[in-house]
């Protein structure tokens, strides 16, 4: 149906309310207009508005659909998310750090330098020192002691970074 028809009907209905509430006069006619304008004008709109959407179901606009979001087409492993959350927190707090963040890299060390080396992080703390540097191996050593601080911010974050490039490259 076209917008002209489906605002004839409306129109219609709403032009013999005015002419019952000018016939009663319960409010003056300049006041009875200005209410039927106001009508008339609010039914075109929802008029207009439902037909640019077309038949069917109603279109979101681009205003809605940014609001919504993309769905993520393939979510990141849980798994990935806790590492995430690990090495921020190990950012924050030393507390963390020790008792998060570095054992989670201590392991991944102690893969890599086993694997790879045939050196067991626990029982051969010399040569594992000597393949992850003096650095990263005083953040990653077994008998590290629990900082006297937990609040303290944790390890900074390029020193984080610069500590996962060296495991990764072993």
């Amino acid at each position: 149906m076209s917008p002209v028809r489906r605002l004839a009907v409306p129109v219609l209905v709403s032009a013999a309310a005015l002419a019952g509430l000018l016939a009663i006069r319960p409010l003056s006619t300049s006041r009875a207009l200005a209410i039927w304008v106001v009508l008339v004008a609010a039914i075109a709109l929802v008029v207009l508005i439902r037909h640019s959407r077309g038949p069917g179901q109603p279109r979101a606009g681009r205003f809605e659909a940014e609001l919504r979001g993309r769905a993520p087409a393939n979510p990141p492993p849980v798994e990935l998310l806790r590492m995430e959350r690990d090495l921020e927190l190990g950012i924050a707090s030393a507390g963390s750090a020790h008792h998060r963040l570095l054992p989670l890299l201590r392991a991944a060390a102690s893969a890599r330098l086993a694997s790879r080396h045939g050196i067991e992080l626990d029982r051969r703390p010399e040569g594992a020192e000597s393949l992850l540097g003096a650095d990263a191996w005083e953040l990653l050593r077994p008998d590290r002691p629990e900082p006297a601080d937990r609040f303290a911010p944790g390890v900074p974050r390029e020193r984080a970074a610069a500590l996962i490039e060296r495991i990764e490259s072993l």
